[in-house]
């Protein structure tokens, strides 16, 4: 990241990044590559799920009525709709979601069901403390409430849509209106 272009590459500026900012890509890429295997150890080990299905079970837990679009919930989740079908494809198997025609044309819904809210309501304590003791704690409310402004504007260069559905779903935990 720091190095010079060959002469066989094109006749562009390259912003090479500092030997600071290479630093802090290096430990960006590092946290993106090893929290979610953090994450994804404790759900194993106490629900059996992984960080992606406990994320679609967040994210119907605070949809209204339980229940939200594929396409919206493969952005809350982070996934690609061919993941997520996958992964709900599991979790029905489990009785933890339904998938059902949303109106016309080929959208789904997908809901959670009484045993996935059981589920959520049984793995989300565990869940929590393990993303406080990893990220939170370490942090502390300052350097939390920063680093969530510095992955919003992240993910908004990536894809606004994301931080616009994080947004509503937020929005609605806030103001008791997911229940």
């Amino acid at each position: 990241m720091t190095r010079q272009p060959s002469p066989k590459e094109p006749d562009v500026e390259t912003k090479w990044l500092t030997s600071e900012e290479v630093r802090s890509w290096a430990a960006l890429m590092a946290v993106v590559e090893m929290l979610p295997s953090a994450l994804d150890v404790q759900l194993k080990r106490d629900a059996g799920l992984n960080h992606f299905e406990y994320m679609i079970l967040a994210g119907l837990s605070d949809a209204p009525g339980h229940t939200m679009g594929m396409s919206q919930l493969a952005l809350f989740s982070s996934g690609s709709l061919s993941r997520l079908s996958h992964a709900v494809g599991r979790m029905e198997s489990k009785g933890w979601v339904v998938r059902t025609p949303a109106g016309t044309g080929r959208a789904v819904d997908v809901s959670m069901t009484a045993a996935g809210r059981s589920m959520m309501e049984r793995v989300a304590p565990g869940h929590v403390a393990e993303a406080r003791r990893l990220v939170v704690d370490p942090l502390g409310p300052q350097r939390t409430a920063q680093l969530g402004r510095a992955c919003r504007m992240i993910l908004d260069a990536i894809d606004p849509n994301v931080t616009s559905v994080i947004d509503a779903t937020m929005d609605r935990v806030a103001d008791g209106t997911t229940r």
